[in-house]
């Protein structure tokens, strides 16, 4: 097993995880990581399949006995990776709700395809600015724009159908709660005793109450209400904002950052405060970008990371060199 220094408190390994043969077993205190979701997104390499479950089978070897996990997945096939989850030995505790009002719908208009299908020309009513999501080449390409013609369906047909598409805006990312099994025989108290695990950091992820609120509840905390399992990105203005609020990640934040995928260190901070405690040593698998480490590292944790993609290795390594341990 590797050593961590103060000045130094994470290792991170420009390779697959498959294995995890650097790690010991029952050495790791918490999980966090953002794998593949299986669903080729941006047409990436690395995302068209859901991880191998053997790394699951790694993964709950090297956590200790209790220890939690949160494993970011898509709506799309999140049943799956929980099967391979749970088949694996975990217990699915829960699933975080990740929420936000700009995700992208991935549609559109059917109606000028019918249009196509029954060989009529649809009309041209304009022409509007495309922006690009995200463009092979890195961040400073995020909002290249184009003008696009703006067309609508000409035949009867498919001015029924005008507007029907394939799918409806995402507004949340699902985040899996997982946990390795307490030690056979053992207390949630005898097992933190022993292993330092088997409960989540409640009290540093309290949500603060709104300004001017009164305190609720019949025994009220003075820092607020124990964290929920829905996370937002925006005040929705429902008057029912009593949840940890983050801004979404652009890509324009770190101009050397290109991945498509990067979390928000908010958030991030949030997910490594309710399954660890200070000290601990934080597991990434699937490191990405480093966002899980550099969120670990400034809330003086240690972190071990695994990373196959040479560019977004690099990355990492330029993100946790600058880090620093919040005071």
């Amino acid at each position: 097993m590797f050593t961590l220094t103060h000045s130094k408190p994470y290792k991170i390994f420009n390779q697959s995880c498959y294995g995890l043969s650097v790690l010991d077993d029952n050495t790791i205190d918490a999980l966090i990581t953002d794998p593949p979701y299986g669903i080729s997104y941006q047409n990436h390499y690395w995302d068209k399949d859901l991880p191998d479950k053997q790394i699951w089978a790694d993964t709950l070897r090297v956590l200790k006995q209790g220890a939690f996990g949160l494993v970011f997945s898509s709506v799309r096939l999140m049943h799956r990776l929980m099967v391979d989850l749970e088949d694996n030995g975990f217990i699915i505790k829960d699933v975080i709700f990740w929420g936000y009002l700009n995700g992208m719908p991935k549609s559109r208009d059917v109606a000028l395809d019918i249009d196509k299908e029954l060989g009529v020309e649809s009309h041209v009513v304009g022409e509007y600015d495309y922006v690009q999501g995200y463009k092979k080449g890195g961040a400073e390409n995020y909002y290249a724009t184009k003008k696009k013609l703006k067309r609508t369906p000409c035949s009867t047909l498919g001015m029924k159908y005008k507007g029907a598409g394939l799918g409806i805006k995402p507004a949340y990312e699902p985040i899996i709660l997982v946990q390795k099994p307490l030690e056979i025989g053992l207390t949630v108290a005898k097992n933190v005793v022993k292993y330092g695990t088997g409960v989540l950091n409640l009290e540093q992820t309290r949500i603060p109450y709104a300004q001017g609120e009164g305190k609720v509840g019949h025994n009220p905390h003075p820092q607020g209400r124990v964290t929920a399992n829905i996370l937002r990105v925006e005040e929705w203005g429902d008057g029912y904002d009593k949840f940890f609020v983050v801004p979404k990640v652009r890509q324009s934040v770190d101009t050397f950052n290109k991945h498509p995928t990067v979390k928000p260190i908010e958030l991030m901070h949030h997910l490594v405060n309710l399954v660890s405690f200070d000290g601990q040593l934080i597991l990434d698998p699937f490191m990405g970008s480093g966002s899980t480490g550099v969120a670990s590292v400034q809330l003086k944790r240690r972190f071990v990371g695994f990373e196959l993609d040479n560019d977004y290795f690099k990355i990492c390594q330029k993100r946790l060199r600058v880090s620093k341990p919040s005071l």
